[in-house]
């Protein structure tokens, strides 16, 4: 992951700053933007000698556990969002958090991931779109909310896939595929709930940073994680109705080869008694020493299985 500083001075035409003391400092106009890779030692202690931040506030910054929140702090705020990142085979949660100190004139961001949504952020830095802290973290949960959408998106089309082709004789494919989408929602919704709250509480914070066009791009964001909570809602109540509309059909399944083989060994059943009862080694069997006996005992095994077979198809045994 990249670290970086950059600074828009009021003129229009951001710069990029280096990483210390005077670069990270509050300038009289525009405002400065610090991003630090939490994994570097050097960068922890450039926090902690040189940032003129409080330890609260660094504890915060650098803490490897974090949920989507804002904190108001004197007249700034600290704030912790969550979304997709760029190495999710490496990654052991979906979402990766950025950890940013918002205050008048200063963002200082630290990520212990590479956010998806920070190279575009940044792009717009650069492109001077970004004026102000305000305007940076409106940016920066706008831009997740757009990296995150297709993925929740996918998930519903995977169990409206599911439902469409429910197929008994691919059972075992669709519930890992079911069970696959319900633990992804579970562990989105972890954190997309609460990002929600995070901005709905950002965007009526009393701070002079904040401008009602960002407030308005703060609310629009937090909308747009109430429908992505909606819909991972929807995912994983969906996810839990076809795994029981599976289970109900393997069971369907089961009880009918159960009854095949039952009607099948009930068809048997007199048959198997007749030739044991005249395969005995005893004295007495009626036509033992009779030319026909072989194919008058086949005979009769014939009547009585197509006799009993008869039976259970007018009593609809066979029927599923």
């Amino acid at each position: 992951m990249r670290s970086w500083c950059w600074a828009f001075d009021g003129d229009g035409e951001p710069r990029p700053r280096t990483i210390d003391r005077k670069g990270a400092a509050v300038p009289e106009s525009g405002f400065v933007w610090c991003h630090l890779d939490g994994r570097l030692s050097e960068e922890r202690d450039w926090l902690e000698a040189e940032s003129g931040l409080a330890p609260g506030i660094i504890s915060a910054l650098t803490a490897v556990e974090t949920r989507p929140r804002v904190e108001p702090i004197g007249d700034g705020a600290l704030v912790n969002l969550r979304g997709l990142g760029t190495t999710p085979d490496e990654d052991p949660d979906p979402l990766v958090s950025i950890r940013l100190w918002a205050e008048k004139g200063r963002v200082i961001s630290v990520g212990f991931r590479t956010l998806a949504a920070s190279d575009t952020v940044r792009d717009q830095m650069q492109a001077g779109r970004i004026h102000d802290p305000g305007d940076l973290i409106a940016a920066l949960a706008m831009a997740i909310t757009d990296t995150l959408d297709p993925v929740v998106a996918a998930m519903g089309d995977s169990i409206d896939t599911c439902e469409a082709d429910l197929d008994p004789n691919r059972i075992f494919a669709m519930r890992r595929m079911i069970a696959r989408a319900r633990s992804d929602a579970i562990q989105y919704r972890r954190f997309v709930a609460p990002q929600r709250q995070a901005l709905e509480r950002l965007s009526a914070l009393d701070a002079g940073w904040l401008e009602e066009e960002d407030r308005m791009h703060l609310r629009d964001a937090a909308d747009r994680f109430a429908r992505m909570t909606e819909e991972l809602e929807a995912v994983r109540e969906r996810a839990a109705l076809l795994h029981e509309q599976l289970t109900d059909l393997r069971a369907e399944q089961i009880d009918t080869r159960t009854l095949i083989i039952s009607v099948v060994a009930l068809v048997f059943l007199p048959l198997t008694f007749l030739t044991g009862l005249l395969g005995m080694n005893v004295k007495g069997i009626p036509y033992a020493d009779a030319s026909w006996a072989f194919w008058g005992v086949v005979g009769v095994c014939g009547m009585l299985a197509a006799a009993i077979t008869a039976y259970f198809l007018r009593r609809h045994w066979f029927r599923n």
